[in-house]
């Protein structure tokens, strides 16, 4: 069986797993059977095999796994959003199909050669500080939960960040492709541009408050690093000089020390600050083993007001260990873990220095913003409000992360059909 026609198979799997969804939620919330659950799937069926197709067309040799592991992730979350809350469900389905489109967009662009990019590396770098940077401008920036991420433009809100990401992932692997055999020598000078373009993000980072984007920078850094150099001594100087750093802003953001703070004992503020955390951890324990079942946890207090706030965002997290359980919820972990070992593989076939530093630099974003995230709201590190990769609701990252999900199809298509070459002169 061919690579499309694998990935259109699982995508048939994932379409049925989504009418079941739909259906169980449906069911729980209006007592009855209706047609509007298959509607949903079949829906979201419509939409990823448009995806295939484009796929199909343009990068006919990438792995086959990826796009329906996206899709099961998507559907998960629309149908998780669409139990807390219908009219967010369509909002978020209005995104994804955004996303596809940029997804589609992205394949038939950079179709012929995606190493293009790397010519343009240090645009991407300048770019990526400049979105990091909108979020500060007036009238269009905004400040929510006292961090100021969001811009907002005409009717328009999303989180430059999120594409941000991408761009700077693009300019460092660029960079450390042309620079690592000399910054292996580990001289000062040949470091310059590079840290120039991210102490800037960094910088900004600070100055707007979103500290679990400026962890997740932090860490695609010193991995992409890492790999273009294989210095060890690289990482553990980045390691001393982040905990540095840490110590810093615990000392001088209030922000920051409310969070470990939380973190640390939510118990004793279980009425103020510690209220989420707590709520999150009651609701995951209220899940037990085999979960309340999809629909059926209890998320709202007796006056209808969320038991969780924010739950569709930074806590969904919480909301499906309760529905789906331990069970559930240690599956959902396995579906990232295959995606992040999908990406990594794909790392490992390409042929040269740029695409290889490409594919770990976005698989290694991906895999680290999913355990910053439920890492969180598992308490096992202090809370940041990032997303959870295609399942949280918010229109940037999804969009974002169907980038993500193109350049490592790219990357794949042109590593597989180089393993392949040698093999078609023979019968």
């Amino acid at each position: 069986m061919s690579y499309r026609n694998r990935e259109l198979a699982n995508l048939f799997v994932v379409a049925i797993i989504t009418g079941l969804g739909f259906t169980s939620v449906y069911i729980a919330r209006q007592d009855v059977v209706s047609a509007g659950s298959l509607s949903y799937a079949l829906f979201f069926f419509g939409l990823y095999l448009a995806a295939h197709v484009i796929a199909r067309v343009t990068v006919p040799q990438a792995d086959p796994y990826l796009l329906p592991l996206a899709g099961l992730l998507t559907a998960i979350g629309v149908t998780e959003i669409y139990r807390l809350s219908p009219d967010d469900a369509f909002r978020q389905g209005l995104w994804i199909v955004v996303g596809v489109a940029a997804f589609g967009g992205a394949l038939v662009f950079l179709r012929h050669d995606y190493r293009r990019l790397e010519s343009y590396k240090y645009i991407c770098g300048l770019t990526a500080v400049g979105l990091l940077a909108l979020p500060r401008l007036p009238v269009i920036g905004q400040e929510i939960n006292g961090a100021r991420l969001w811009v907002h433009v005409g009717g328009i809100q999303f989180q430059p960040c999120e594409l941000a990401k991408i761009m700077l992932i693009v300019f460092l692997a660029g960079y450390l492709r042309e620079k690592r055999e000399v910054l292996a020598q580990g001289r000062l000078k040949d470091f310059g541009p590079m840290l120039l373009i991210w102490g800037a993000a960094m910088a900004v980072l600070f100055v707007t408050k979103d500290l679990g984007s400026g962890l997740l920078y932090f860490g695609i850094f010193l991995a992409v690093l890492y790999v273009a150099t294989a210095r060890v001594w690289f990482v553990s100087a980045g390691l001393v000089l982040f905990l540095l750093g840490s110590a810093a802003v615990y000392t001088r953001v209030p922000r920051v020390q409310e969070r470990v703070s939380i973190w640390i004992d939510p118990w004793s503020h279980i009425h103020t600050t510690g209220y989420q955390l707590a709520q999150s951890l009651f609701s995951i324990a209220n899940g037990g083993f085999e979960g309340r079942g999809l629909g059926k946890a209890t998320v709202e207090g007796l006056g209808g007001t969320p038991l969780v706030p924010y739950e569709k965002t930074d806590f969904i997290y919480s909301a499906l260990a309760q529905e789906l359980g331990l069970v559930g919820a240690a599956a959902l972990l396995l579906v990232y873990m295959l995606f992040c070992l999908r990406g990594f593989r794909i790392a490992l076939l390409a042929q040269d220095g740029f695409s290889k530093l490409l594919a770990v630099g976005l698989t290694f974003g991906f895999a680290l913003q999913t355990f910053i995230i439920v890492g969180g709201v598992l308490r096992v590190i202090p809370l940041t409000g990032i997303t959870l990769p295609f399942v949280s609701y918010g229109g940037s990252s999804v969009v974002a992360n169907f980038i993500l999900l193109a350049g490592l199809l790219l990357v794949s298509n042109r590593a597989n059909s180089a393993t392949q070459l040698p093999m078609e002169g023979h019968p």
